[in-house]
């Protein structure tokens, strides 16, 4: 019997010692650099070395210096193995050697492709290949007062034609604005509102080639649209403060803004709390809002949305085996952990499992969301609000993405040009035909 005993506490030890010999240690870099952010990440790095016995040092990066560090290790053989990354080094980052593409479309298919947004995916492809896993992202929102809508047989503001309908319908300042448009020139919320109505058109500035010029139908159809919304929003230089501040405030009909303010409209943070009625942390306004994520223009029916998605990219210098395990851990059984680093804006571009294809929404919409205070989405917001705010990612978009372009894009929008000429046409000292030449002109000097 002892001897016996003796056999099972040798096994037991060699066990141990030989797990542990088997164990490696990955680095991973995160963006997500704020301290509780930070400690969420790192807690999951513990619960995946308990489940697999292999280690994770979660190593924080700031996102301006992330393609300069990535650039210097792979230079150097030393990337670590798993990089948490935004769209815009996708396919830079795949073409240069630095993300090993092979592997990042194994797991995407071992997750199975199509529990991921389509957008998310379609965005990240390189020779065919899925170059890095879509892990979260958000999308632009058209923000609107749902109970005037209703209240007034309107439709929903899916598309030029019926923003422009409700424009018509309850524009009547100065106690409510049909829209806040952003019109502040040097502000990047322009450019991002911006591009998102453009390309809600289907209009691009650039193609595979490099620059493109303008379809001249369909943007004389976006600046003559944009002007409509100029017009019904309040005077001045506008940007995301006064466009928040004004729907806030119950003075404004619609808005164009980012996922950030679901928390902030519920009362839930106290530097922006709504002012529609005597309670700063009511949930009144929350309620009484709809969202809108894709809508289109009448050369593009169809419509899209402006999407920033986050991706984890395992690299060519990566232990393989360890790291696809991790980065599946984290779309899978630590999903829902990954969300709620920061569920305001992390949307879940994998929506469930095969057998249950909405695991991963419900799931998130029950994360709380706030600052000051804390509730679950799906406690402010109705099935159907949480879906639509999903579904954005379906159709997700940006400008160079599909063509490869990706970095001329940027500085086009980064140029400002656009937000300039579109301002003087609004402000009424160009004409349409006039802006459109002035577009193509100084945007094809763009390299």
């Amino acid at each position: 019997m002892k001897k016996i005993f003796n056999y099972l506490i040798y096994g037991l030890i060699f066990l141990f010692f030989a797990n542990n010999a088997l164990a490696e240690k990955i680095r991973f870099w995160t963006t997500e650099e704020q301290p509780a952010r930070l400690a969420k990440q790192q807690a999951m790095a513990k619960d995946f070395q308990k489940r697999t016995g292999h280690a994770v040092e979660v190593i924080p990066v700031s996102e301006k210096d992330l393609g300069k560090r990535a650039t210097a290790a792979f230079a150097a053989g030393d990337l670590p193995d798993v990089i948490y990354h935004t769209l815009q080094y996708v396919l830079p980052w795949a073409e240069a050697g630095i993300l090993d593409v092979e592997t990042n479309e194994d797991i995407v298919n071992s997750l199975q492709k199509s529990t991921f947004a389509p957008g998310a995916i379609s965005m990240a492809q390189f020779n065919g290949k899925t170059a890095a896993v879509p892990v979260d992202g958000w999308t632009q929102m058209v923000v609107y007062r749902k109970d005037l809508f209703d209240n007034a047989g309107l439709a929903a503001p899916n598309s030029y034609a019926n923003i422009e309908a409700a424009i018509k319908k309850l524009h009547n300042p100065p106690n409510m604005y049909g829209f806040v448009a952003a019109t502040k020139v040097d502000e990047n919320f322009m450019s991002q509102v911006l591009e998102h109505v453009f390309l809600a058109n289907g209009v691009s500035p650039v193609n595979k080639n490099g620059f493109s010029p303008l379809d001249a139908k369909a943007t004389t159809e976006v600046l003559e649209f944009y002007k409509k919304i100029a017009k019904a929003s309040p005077a001045g230089e506008l940007y995301w403060k006064q466009s928040r501040a004004i729907y806030f405030a119950g003075k404004a009909a619609m808005i164009i803004w980012s996922p950030f303010i679901l928390d902030e409209l519920a009362g839930l943070r106290n530097s922006a709390p709504p002012t529609i009625n005597d309670d700063p942390t009511s949930s009144a306004l929350a309620k009484k809002t709809g969202i809108v994520t894709t809508f289109g223009g009448p050369s593009n029916p169809g419509g899209a949305a402006w999407a920033d998605i986050r991706y984890f990219g395992v690299t060519s210098d990566a232990k393989t085996e360890v790291a696809s395990e991790f980065v599946k851990y984290s779309m899978q059984d630590g999903y829902t952990a990954t969300l709620s680093i920061a569920p305001e804006g992390k949307f879940p571009v994998r929506r469930g499992e095969p057998l249950n294809t909405s695991k991963y929404v419900t799931a998130w919409s029950k994360l709380p969301v706030g600052v000051d205070r804390k509730a679950p989405l799906s406690e402010l917001y109705s099935p159907a609000t949480i879906n639509k705010i999903v579904a954005g990612l379906e159709t997700a978009d940006r400008w160079g993405v599909s063509e490869g372009q990706l970095s001329l894009a940027s500085k086009i929008i980064n140029s400002q040009i656009i937000n300039r000429i579109v301002r003087e046409y609004i402000d009424d000292q160009i004409d349409v035909k006039t802006a459109i030449s002035k577009l193509n002109k100084e945007l094809s000097s763009i390299k």
